[in-house]
């Protein structure tokens, strides 16, 4: 089974939802040593499939695929058909209208599991989450490395007791989505580094450390925190072979977008973006996920073949400034030198 410790270089590559973690990304970052994720969310099993057939004609390294589980939370549905109508006028800008409110999200996780199972993926990360204990149970017996995200000590020791190989432990700087148990919860926001102080003296299973990572100093304080790697996703966003669209990827270097900030409006989950124009326009949304995320995504869709970055989901960590448009490889060798230089010994 895959172990963290294996790494050449101990930086992994977040799955990054919605098109930008793709197999070039992958491969890129598995060739200079590291961890790269494939992103199931919102993609059908024939989908994922296809991408990991494409990673491994490409690489034998190995690198690992992102699951979200099922999410069955209760929801204001008042509250949701009141926003439903606030979006439609900027539906119709786009000449759209909004959707009907989906009562649950047909993400086909049981068929994403067969998948991986069948593919024997060397690693496997679970977002929003724990799955059935006899699930995790059969992505080990197929060889995979599971890998439970979580945000606090509550969520850490739920993932320890269920039986999970590593954790990912996000704080509250880092891009996209929080990954919170709880679609309700609101994100917390002690620093990484007190996060790991909190987890790791206890925790018996590898910490992987993400969140607000942006350079080399990052890494150094990240890992002397007691974790034995480190997640970046918005650091890989602009390079040569992310998904992102073009809008989005001009915007992590505009001046116009100088913030991020966290908020529910795309998705009804708490997700840190640049804030742009939609964000000012809706100010708050409902916690009801996936529902809000179904209504805004026709929106979103469109504003992204028109390049209208205020109407699209830009996520971005704190860090957002740093990303740059080079090949993945590059970025990540040029994270780990300023790593070593900044203090940390590796063979």
């Amino acid at each position: 089974m895959f172990g963290f410790g294996d790494l050449a270089v101990p930086i992994v590559a977040a799955p990054m939802a919605g098109g930008p973690s793709t197999p070039e990304l992958v491969v890129g970052v598995a060739e200079a040593g590291g961890l790269g994720f494939l992103a199931a969310g919102y993609k059908t099993p024939g989908a994922v499939a296809e991408q990991i057939r494409r990673v491994r004609a490409r690489t034998d390294a190995a690198f690992g695929v992102n699951l979200f589980v099922p999410q069955r939370a209760s929801y204001d549905a008042a509250a949701v058909e009141r926003y439903r109508e606030r979006l439609g006028e900027t539906a119709r800008r786009y000449g759209l209208e909004v959707p009907a409110v989906r009562e649950s999200d047909d993400d086909r996780f049981d068929e994403k599991v067969e998948l991986v199972v069948e593919e024997r993926v060397p690693v496997v990360s679970l977002t929003f989450g724990l799955p059935p204990a006899d699930v995790i149970r059969r992505l080990q017996e197929a060889g995979s490395a599971v890998v439970a995200t979580v945000t606090g000590p509550d969520e850490a020791s739920a993932a320890v007791e269920a039986g999970v190989d590593a954790l990912c432990l996000q704080g509250p700087e880092g891009g996209g989505h929080r990954g919170t148990f709880r679609v309700e919860d609101e994100p917390g926001t002690v620093s990484l580094p007190d996060l790991l102080d909190e987890i790791t003296p206890w925790c018996p299973l590898p910490v992987i450390a993400a969140g607000g990572i942006s350079d080399g100093a990052r890494i150094v304080e990240a890992l002397a925190h007691g974790a034995v790697a480190v997640q970046l996703g918005t650091a890989f966003l602009r390079s040569a072979e992310s998904g992102a669209k073009a809008a989005h990827k001009d915007a992590l270097a505009d001046p116009r977008f100088d913030r991020t900030v966290v908020t529910r409006v795309f998705s009804g989950r708490p997700a840190r973006g640049l804030a742009n124009g939609f964000i000012a326009e809706y100010g708050t949304a409902p916690a009801a996920y996936p529902q809000i995320h179904h209504l805004t995504s026709p929106i979103r869709a469109a504003a992204a073949e028109r390049d209208g970055a205020d109407d699209m989901a830009l996520w971005a960590g704190t860090g957002f400034r740093k990303a740059a448009p080079d090949p993945a490889g590059t970025i990540l060798r040029r994270l780990w030198d300023e790593a070593r230089v900044s203090g940390v010994a590796h063979d």
